[in-house]
């Protein structure tokens, strides 16, 4: 496919405000997927968002704030790739078990299309689970780290 026309293609999806592109033509075929739908007007994307999960119960509610459970962020995968914990293999993974992370930190990256995307913390917090080993194929959706 031309560059010309995947670059068309992006701005017609940042100008619209879809979430989503997926184009096929005879056996090319592009997806673009933009982390927010509130990208209109020409303005960059955020990094790939993170989806919080925290279940709330009545009972919960009425609890202290000292007794609450901590809420679990799963960090999901914006898009279908292979999983890198590291930049390259011989580096350290970007994070560990048990480690504090910040809102922006770098979590892992996502090779999708022959490209390389940094996958960020959206808020700050602590790895409880990596769900995903290394070299692994991910489908988006997936459940990449919890975070609590």
């Amino acid at each position: 496919m031309d560059l010309r026309k995947v670059k068309k293609l992006i701005e017609l999806v940042e100008e619209s405000g879809i979430s989503e592109l997926e184009v096929s033509s005879g056996d090319e075929s592009i997806r673009i997927v933009m982390p927010n739908s509130a990208a209109a007007g020409g303005s960059v994307p955020p990094a790939p968002s993170v989806s919080t999960v925290s279940p709330v119960t009545e009972s919960a509610s009425t609890q202290s704030m000292s007794t609450q459970p901590v809420p679990m962020q799963s960090v999901i995968s914006p898009m279908a790739g292979v999983f890198y914990q590291a930049a390259n293999p011989e580096a350290q993974p970007f994070v560990a078990l048990g480690q504090q992370v910040n809102a922006g930190e770098v979590l892992c990256i996502i090779e999708s299309m022959k490209m390389m995307n940094e996958i960020t913390a959206v808020q700050s917090g602590i790895v409880t689970e990596i769900c995903v080993a290394n070299g692994e194929p991910v489908s988006t959706g997936s459940a990449l780290f919890k975070l609590s």
